[in-house]
């Protein structure tokens, strides 16, 4: 290691480089420690956000107690065919009758 001590980087604002520089080698992994949790923080707080922003707009047909996350699925009962709302709610799958399928389609 360098006798020298770390050049900061160019785009950290002065009062910051001098208060890491006037702090302890604790105080500074402590800093350190804080600032990683801090930015993974926030890029998964961006990252939720933008997945926010993707959610499509909830479909004319959806019923108010199926979620919008909600898809579309063909179950055969009988030899009949049926559209059901399925989702997810934790570890179980939910299922909501939506109607038969139209073999003229």
């Amino acid at each position: 290691m360098s006798d020298e001590p770390p050049t900061p980087p160019a785009n950290l604002p002065t009062e910051i480089v001098n208060t890491l520089n006037e702090s302890t080698p604790e105080d500074l992994r402590d800093v350190a420690t804080y600032a990683k949790a801090l930015a993974e923080h926030k890029e998964r707080k961006a990252r939720l956000e933008e997945e926010v922003d993707q959610v499509e707009e909830r479909p004319d047909d959806l019923p108010d107690d199926v979620p919008t996350k909600a898809t579309i699925t063909i179950k055969e009962i009988n030899d009949n065919r049926y559209y059901y709302w399925q989702w997810r709610e934790g570890e179980k799958i939910r299922s909501q009758y939506k109607g038969p399928v139209n073999t003229d389609e």
